[in-house]
């Protein structure tokens, strides 16, 4: 283990010693009293980079100075802008450029993907969820039993948590298969679960669930740009996931989607647009859908290039700082994290999250000792004295310390933070 320690000379000189540090500064980081926050929100929305500014401002010149020409002229025509972020957003995701595509928003992109991977039948109906899965997920998948025809009490399926602070065990998953397999139309899990910030073995998951004749796919709202995934060999058949969180692309960016490439020429039923249309025909307008191969055929309409921008901008951090980098930069920061709340801070806190660092990413959740009320109280003096984390019902802080502009200080501050407050 680390041979941490509390001062602030040893986070200083960890700090120093990052070779990471540097990406801090192309960061915007909110302010608190003439200083910065300490920001540890980037699990529900990640800071601006510096050159979004820049080249959102970018395109609207060409807006004006070309109109509709923009689609095919200028630095980064917008006819093919999507494409623009596609090798980088499939480096992040570990996949391969074809299987990836950033497109509308999580919650559409789920609906979109059910389409073709929900396909029940009378005997194979049921969706296997987690209990207490993000509201996007079982709103979505309630709707779409309800539109099959089927009745969510029966074909809903929810994992109830086995394991002390309500995370959940591989075994777990392997008895619920067991038993329901054989029903179960589509497994859909989380890459890492919100409250908890328990993260989940893909690769494992879905070789239960295909040994099941289950499909399966991953909401990776809170693992994507979080950890080193590796979508395409986890063989899951579809992810999606939002680009606010760890990506930093802005408040309701962009979000994206996975389809594995054995269904890359696939017939499978979706709802078309005409921007899924095959590119090379596309402007033929001719009456018959032939999908593009690969996850672009999902698509629906043009790209928002105004919103793809910023996204651009976040991936390109991400190429040049490089994901193993950034998990060795998040072990260390959320270890740290860690020992400070169980040597320092016993008598205040507990952990929620996983002590395994392979069972969790930057996201540690957090309990206050003595129940809700403590625990409210805690959350709200932090944020007044620039400790930026969130809640989440019942009592849970979440602390996640993104290695792209976070640093062993803030973890520091935060502690400091907490002592102040239970001292009185």
């Amino acid at each position: 283990m680390t041979d941490y320690q509390a001062s602030a000379a040893w986070a200083a000189a960890a700090d120093e010693a990052d070779p990471l540090r540097a990406f801090r500064d192309e960061f915007l980081i909110p302010p608190h009293e003439g200083r910065d926050s300490n920001y540890f929100c980037g699990n529900s929305l990640g800071l601006q980079p510096r050159a979004v500014r820049e080249a959102i401002a970018a395109e609207l010149d060409y807006w004006g100075e070309l109109g509709v020409e923009g689609h095919f002229k200028g630095r980064l025509p917008w006819m093919d802008y999507h494409e623009f972020v596609r090798d980088d957003l499939a480096q992040v995701v570990g996949a391969l450029p074809s299987e990836v595509v950033a497109m509308n928003t999580l919650g559409v992109n789920l609906h979109l993907m059910m389409v073709s991977f929900y396909r029940p039948t009378p005997e194979r109906h049921a969706i296997l969820i987690e209990a207490g899965a993000f509201p996007t997920d079982r709103y979505a998948v309630e709707s779409q039993i309800r539109f099959h025809g089927h009745d969510p009490a029966t074909a809903l399926i929810e994992l109830e948590a086995d394991e002390p602070n309500g995370t959940i065990s591989e075994a777990a998953f392997e008895r619920a298969l067991a038993e329901h397999g054989a029903r179960t139309a589509l497994v859909m899990l989380p890459g890492v679960q919100y409250r908890t910030g328990q993260a989940f073995d893909l690769k494992a998951i879905a070789r239960l669930a295909h040994a099941q004749g289950c499909q399966v796919g991953f909401d990776l709202a809170h693992a994507v740009g979080n950890l080193p995934l590796q979508l395409h060999d986890s063989d899951a058949d579809f992810a999606i996931w939002c680009s606010y969180k760890y990506l930093n692309a802005g408040p309701g960016a962009v979000g994206g989607a996975f389809v594995h490439e054995r269904h890359a020429r696939e017939t499978l039923p979706r709802f078309a647009g005409w921007w899924g249309h095959d590119k090379a025909t596309r402007f033929q307008m001719g009456p018959q859908f032939v999908p593009t191969a690969g996850a672009d055929g999902w698509q629906l309409s043009n790209p928002p290039i105004l919103a793809l921008a910023p996204l651009r901008v976040s991936l390109e951090i991400f190429r040049r700082a490089g994901m193993a980098r950034l998990r060795e930069k998040s072990l260390a920061l959320t270890g740290y994290l860690e020992w400070l709340v169980r040597t320092q801070l016993p008598d205040v806190l507990e952990i929620v999250t996983p002590a395994a660092p392979a069972r969790r990413g930057a996201q540690l959740s957090i309990r206050v000792l003595g129940g809700r009320t403590r625990g409210r109280a805690l959350f709200e003096y932090l944020m007044a004295n620039g400790i930026i984390g969130d809640w989440r019902e019942p009592d849970v802080i979440r602390i996640s310390p993104a290695p792209l502009y976070n640093r062993h200080a803030d973890c520091r501050a935060f502690a400091e933070a907490v002592r102040r407050w239970a001292n009185g």
